[in-house]
């Protein structure tokens, strides 16, 4: 069998990710191909987008949301995540009871007791009024009834978990601030969510393992674990498993893909990109040695900003005072510290509509 290195793999994800050469697909079509970005940081998305496509545009991914073609909704790993409205009603049922264990996993003490089917039921009477509400207000609503818990434990079971939710605009748009209001995602959208297969085929576990290698692979089940958070995914690998290829890495993993995605030769050369916090691209494999050294991991779970340097992540950067500040976790070279410098005047340049341009790279750590 195959074993790929992990230059192998880190130039197939950039591949996959649109980090290797930025795409001139649709933003629709871009959100959808990932998967989803991460996003509960609202205008983190518009860097993710912009280090991925040419000549892209915040106003349309704005005119998305308020279009209700795309939505902010808790989903993969129980975090909010801007997904197309096609992929948040198709998915979010086979997400439910991840969802819900993963809040009891922060709150099962508080909830003890607490009838969860009761509590939906009672927190879709709320919400039937078509009033967009903040988890607090939902769970004070509810508090007479449930006073233990508390409104924090009430309020994330509710929202994040036992009614599928979406955050209305202007949470997420361009340049804009706004607190949290939510309404239920299917009279957001108009539609109702997708049901669980009647007789537990599960053609969206096999759906969500094609999307995921297209956009991750080549990747390990436990990779496609840690990307949705669903740990019942076994039987759909192995009931599309005569679609796939299998490779091994380093550690003698197997790997799975699909047998004509990209998987660029280890040599490509990978220009310099800016992610912004918590960006797939890292936090969607369980060994994310392919992109990231271990030593830091960490800034990948702290919501650090960083830029990968020859594909691999190699500093962080902030906005302070309109400058794009770099700051290396390794030496650069010149020919490094160059491109970092093209691509961070761009991204300044991209932040402020085009009215400063300027990027200071400290010295190498």
């Amino acid at each position: 069998m195959t074993v790929l290195d992990a230059r192998a793999l880190n130039r197939a994800t950039l591949a996959r990710q649109l980090l290797l050469d930025r795409a001139d697909l649709p933003v629709l079509d871009a959100v959808a191909h990932l998967g989803g970005l991460q996003a509960q940081e609202p205008q983190e998305p518009f860097v993710g987008l912009w280090s991925r496509l040419r000549a892209f545009d915040p106003a349309v991914l704005s005119d998305q949301l308020t279009g209700r073609s795309v939505v902010r909704t808790h989903l993969m790993r129980r975090t909010v995540h801007l997904v197309t409205a096609d992929d948040a009603l198709a998915w979010r049922a086979r997400h439910d009871a991840m969802l819900r264990q993963r809040v009891l996993g922060v709150y099962r003490g508080e909830l003890a007791g607490v009838d969860l089917d009761e509590l939906a039921a009672a927190g879709r009477a709320v919400m039937a009024d078509g009033e967009p509400r903040s988890m607090t207000e939902l769970a004070r609503a509810l508090a007479d009834r449930w006073p233990e818990p508390g409104p924090r434990p009430l309020g994330e079971m509710l929202v994040a978990a036992l009614i599928p939710m979406v955050q209305l605009p202007p949470r997420g748009l361009w340049r804009t601030r706004a607190g949290v209001r939510n309404v239920p995602l299917s009279s957001w959208l108009g539609r109702e969510i997708d049901p669980p297969a009647p007789d537990g085929s599960d053609p969206v576990g096999r759906q969500l393992v094609r999307r995921y290698l297209a956009a991750f692979g080549p990747a390990a089940s436990a990779d496609l674990r840690a990307w949705c958070g669903l740990a019942g995914l076994p039987a759909a690998i192995t009931a599309v498993r005569e679609e796939l290829v299998s490779f091994r890495d380093e550690r003698g993993r197997e790997l799975i893909d699909l047998p004509d995605a990209p998987r660029p030769d280890p040599g490509t050369p990978a220009p310099a990109r800016f992610l912004p916090a918590f960006d797939n691209a890292i936090l969607g494999y369980h060994d994310r040695g392919r992109i990231i050294d271990d030593a830091h991991r960490g800034l990948s779970v702290a919501g650090a900003r960083v830029v990968l340097v020859d594909g691999r992540v190699s500093a962080t950067w902030h906005v302070e005072a309109d400058t794009v500040l770099v700051t290396p976790l390794r030496r650069l070279s010149r020919a490094e510290r160059t491109d970092v410098a093209v691509q961070g005047r761009e991204l300044a340049a991209f932040l402020s509509d085009g009215d400063g341009d300027r990027v200071r790279i400290a010295a190498s750590a």
